[in-house]
């Protein structure tokens, strides 16, 4: 759709397209099927077909308004055109995060394959084969066109990633130069190039976490704080002779913030560095239900219910942000609740993964079979990762397959369990099956590796969770509390100190409530993204959350404190 709506566009454009080194590269990146010169066209056709509903939009309003009408006019298109030039270098560099996530584990799965067998090309294929996501097929890529050359692709690869993260290219020269190493110096390099890696990505989420907090703070005071109290300055406003009107009021509000809003947080979004993105649940999972009108049939009675019940008890200007927000926000949390809980469950099984590998890794080092080492560490391991050893080992018995296919397999223990971490650790175990007693040792350094790796990310969350905190409890108390008492502050002092309130109550509380649910989507999106990235469902269920907490706290706080005025 994107793509149709783009080439529609670039047929408008009046210009002859020069796009950027930049653009190229992006598209390129993203596997666009469009052309460079088509997105630069399409952002000037974009322009025009903005500045076109300005022309239109000037007809119908006083003569004395069109000069604030050309200027914005003016600015949106601008804007318009920036964006659709920029859309795709910011999307790319979005992809780019998520993908360096998956570094210390593109790393550390050819650490421990060196471990067994010392050649630079295995392990490379192994890495590549064993892993998810943007960087492990571009990893696969590299393989690929080494494939009948002495070279194994990690050169190619590092040189390709040096740029946005300098610490993965380290890691891959110690890779090579460990290959090439004495078998006495071979296991201090694999792990300083291990460490080069995690360092590097635990030191660059440190310093983003330390240079967020100021741009946060700003966010949180002039886009949040200062434009909600200044709502119950509107009275006074109009007292000094300032042109306070409903249009301007909701245009500035409605419009003007929630675009600076969506810039500062793209901002960002765009310098975080690394992100650690969760699983990917489709739509195909077997827990995730395929029909789709339960969620809008829920969505929508909720809304409707709530907007029926603010108009009983509450002004009837009340309804439509009641049931908007309220079914927007239902709607949200339903379509994506089933692929939480199935995140929830790989989480589950992810917290048992050191304590499986480093069991059954001890007793292949002693010299039992990989097979009966992961049937005696289903006994011994607890919880959800138990039940997956539990599994594999009743298919190996019930099927007579091996190690691989009752983990990896079409009905393998792993089968619906998405998690790129386990089926790796997996596809380790599956390897120490036909290796034998040496890859017993791999096996825990695996564990090690895990546990490293969870230690690095969850600094990196513990080192976001300030700004993301305030950002959430903003989105969804702090900001609606504020702006419910504001808006009844307004009309209260409004009806009494100042005569007939400036804007029309109902103009008013329905202007500062749409505010108020962009407000609740577009901080929780953006402490979502910082957390975990732009993934779409953690995104659309944190939103759908703040939507259904915010609207009871805004229509709550009013109510309170209209009775107080």
């Amino acid at each position: 759709m994107l793509t149709g709506l783009c080439r529609a566009l670039a047929r408008l454009s009046p210009a002859d397209p020069s796009p950027s080194e930049e653009l190229r590269r992006s598209l390129g990146f993203l596997d666009a099927d469009v052309s460079a010169e088509t997105v630069v066209d399409a952002g000037y056709g974009a322009a025009l077909v903005v500045a076109a509903v300005g022309v239109v939009a000037a007809a119908f309003v006083p003569e004395s308004l069109f000069p604030a009408v050309a200027v914005c006019t003016l600015a949106f298109a601008l804007g318009t055109a920036h964006a659709v030039h920029r859309g795709p270098v910011v999307a790319a560099a979005a992809r780019r995060t998520a993908a360096l996530g998956d570094a210390p584990g593109i790393v550390g799965r050819a650490v421990l394959r060196m471990r067994i067998t010392p050649a630079a090309e295995t392990a490379t294929a192994f890495a590549a084969r064993t892993g998810r996501g943007p960087l492990a097929r571009s990893l696969r890529d590299h393989v690929r066109a080494a494939e009948g050359t002495p070279r194994t692709g990690l050169a190619g690869f590092a040189d390709e990633w040096d740029e946005w993260f300098p610490a993965l290219a380290r890691s891959t020269h110690l890779l090579l130069a460990a290959a090439a190493a004495p078998a006495g110096e071979r296991s201090r390099t694999l792990d300083r190039a291990l460490t080069a890696v995690l360092d590097g990505t635990r030191d660059r989420m440190a310093a983003f976490a330390s240079d967020v907090r100021a741009p946060a703070t700003a966010l949180y005071a002039f886009g949040v704080l200062l434009p909600l109290s200044l709502v119950a300055a509107v009275p006074a406003a109009s007292v000094a002779g300032l042109p306070v009107t409903l249009p301007l009021f909701a245009f500035v509000y409605d419009c003007l913030l929630p675009v600076g809003l969506l810039g500062v947080s793209g901002w960002l979004l765009l310098r975080r560095p690394v992100a650690f993105p969760p699983p990917v649940v489709s739509r195909s999972h077997p827990d995730v239900p395929t029909r789709r009108w339960p969620p809008l049939a829920a969505g929508g009675g909720a809304g409707v219910l709530t907007a029926v019940a603010s108009v009983a008890l509450l002004p009837g200007w009340t309804a439509p942000v009641a049931g908007v927000g309220v079914g927007v926000g239902v709607t949200l949390v339903a379509w994506y609740q089933p692929i939480v809980a199935v995140r929830e469950h790989v989480r589950a099984v992810e917290a048992g993964l050191v304590d499986a590998l480093y069991l059954v890794g001890r007793r292949v080092a002693e010299g039992a079979a990989a097979e009966s080492a992961v049937a005696r560490a289903s006994e011994e391991v607890g919880g959800e990762m138990g039940d997956v050893l539990a599994g594999a080992t009743r298919r190996q018995r019930q099927l007579g397959v091996g190690v691989r296919e009752s983990f990896l397999g079409e009905y393998g223990a792993l089968a619906d369990v998405p998690s790129p971490r386990v089926r790796s650790a997996a596809a380790l175990l599956a390897l120490a099956a036909s290796e034998g007693k040496p890859a017993g040792s791999a096996v825990v350094a695996t564990a090690d590796h895990v546990e490293e790796l969870r230690t690095v990310e969850r600094e990196a969350r513990h080192d976001l969770s300030r700004v993301t905190g305030t950002l959430g409890h903003t989105a969804a108390l702090f900001g609606p509390l504020v702006a419910g008492v504001t808006v009844a502050l307004a009309g209260g002092i409004g009806g009494t100190e100042f005569g007939e309130p400036a804007l029309p109550p109902a103009g008013l509380g329905v202007a500062v409530g749409a505010y108020v649910l962009l407000l609740a989507a577009i901080l929780s999106a953006l402490g979502a993204g910082l957390e975990a990235g732009l993934d779409r469902p953690l995104v659309g269920y944190r939103v759908g959350l703040a939507l259904c907490a915010a609207t009871p706290t805004f229509l709550g706080a009013f109510a309170v404190a209209r009775l107080l005025v």
